[in-house]
């Protein structure tokens, strides 16, 4: 390694026949990690000016575009050119702008933009990454997600749905996934712990038509999860009961306790307490299910181990875990049968499932 780091070595490396493809490839690629940012920025201004939805209708000018966003037309051809050579868009023949897979891909999934205009508060704080990992900056995701900090951070309505809103609106998906990966056909009644306004119940209960699902989350978020639930096709078996996990009994009579995107928000010792909670409260035999994104562990990976675990880092709690350590955590508390799932998204989510048995 020590060789490969030599200039010199890099300049014999790159004009070598043997050994130049290989150059080219990593300073590629080193190149990519470096502008990384730039095109994270350029992403924020095309959803800001929903350039893609105005791509729907048909092809456009750059001038046309320009008119509609507000834009110089030479600033708008700048933005789109730097959309085509990101894959969101193609040039047509005649030098107008349409979607790409990857733009119409960007348009359709719940939730995305409204994450990326999320963003704007993460950004700011990684703006100096080396304060953030001293723990010197103030950062305003950790005011943003009030309540992982306990549930006296979190009894205000309007900051409650503030983040559960953008929580349901992405939580589709990874409703999708997770049902895709655990079978909850012996389920007869689910608890959704942290659930939010029950988008992971009401999909479990819609895929299995004899499953019960109640949802339990802090009492601000209580109004709109109801009115949401009484909306759904499945309404007649789907509940609420307000609460914290962390201060108050979780609803007994589930053989099946899930918890979507709620574990990385968490230390450590509040995972335990957690965890010890839900084996007191499930039957011989009930099962506990986890899905969030993870650390890739041993093999770490890029959405896991760079996205969520800076994300985390920037909310001032919780942290990533792999899949291995959650299930050492589960273990401990008492779980067997420990099974992770292999994940088709982990930049969605990845699952895991555990056991209460007799010990």
């Amino acid at each position: 390694m020590r060789l490969i780091a030599r200039p010199g070595f890099q300049r014999w490396a790159s004009a070598f026949p043997l050994t130049r493809g290989t150059a080219a490839k990593d300073g590629a690629e080193l190149f990519d990690i470096v502008q990384g940012f730039v095109k994270s920025q350029v992403l924020f201004a095309l959803v800001e000016l929903r350039v893609l939805h105005r791509l729907m209708d048909g092809p456009q000018t750059a001038d046309g575009l320009a008119t509609a966003a507000g834009l110089r037309p030479d600033r708008m051809e700048r933005v789109m050119m730097a959309a085509t050579a990101m894959k969101l868009t193609v040039r047509d023949r005649k030098g107008r702008y349409c979607l790409a897979r990857l733009g119409a891909a960007m348009v359709g999934v719940p939730g995305l933009e409204d994450m990326i205009r999320h963003h704007e508060a993460f950004y700011r704080d990684l703006n100096d990454p080396v304060a953030l990992l001293r723990g010197e900056v103030d950062t305003e995701l950790a005011a943003f997600w009030p309540y992982v900090f306990g549930a006296a951070n979190a009894t205000d309505v309007e900051t409650s749905n503030r983040y559960s809103d953008l929580m349901a609106r992405s939580q589709q998906i990874v409703a999708a996934d997770t049902l895709a990966m655990a079978d909850l056909r012996q389920t007869r009644k689910m608890l959704d712990v942290g659930g939010g306004y029950g988008a992971f119940a009401e999909a479990a209960a819609l895929k299995y038509p004899t499953l019960q699902a109640t949802v339990f989350d802090l009492p601000a978020v209580e109004e709109t999860a109801r009115a949401t639930l009484l909306r759904s096709n499945a309404a007649e078996r789907l509940h609420f009961v307000p609460g914290s996990f962390r201060d108050d009994p979780l609803p007994d009579g589930a053989d099946t306790i899930s918890l979507i995107r709620v574990l990385y928000d968490h230390e450590d010792q509040v995972v335990v307490t957690l965890l010890s909670k839900i084996i007191d409260s499930l039957p011989e035999n009930g099962r506990l299910l986890v899905s969030e994104p993870m650390s890739g562990g041993a093999r770490p990976e890029v959405s896991g181990d760079v996205y969520f675990s800076f994300y985390c880092l920037a909310m001032q709690t919780g942290t990533v875990r792999s899949a291995a350590r959650i299930g050492e955590l589960c273990k401990n508390a008492g779980f067997s049968s420990i099974k992770a799932y292999p994940s088709r998204r982990p930049f969605v989510t990845t699952a895991l499932t555990a056991v209460k048995t007799r010990g």
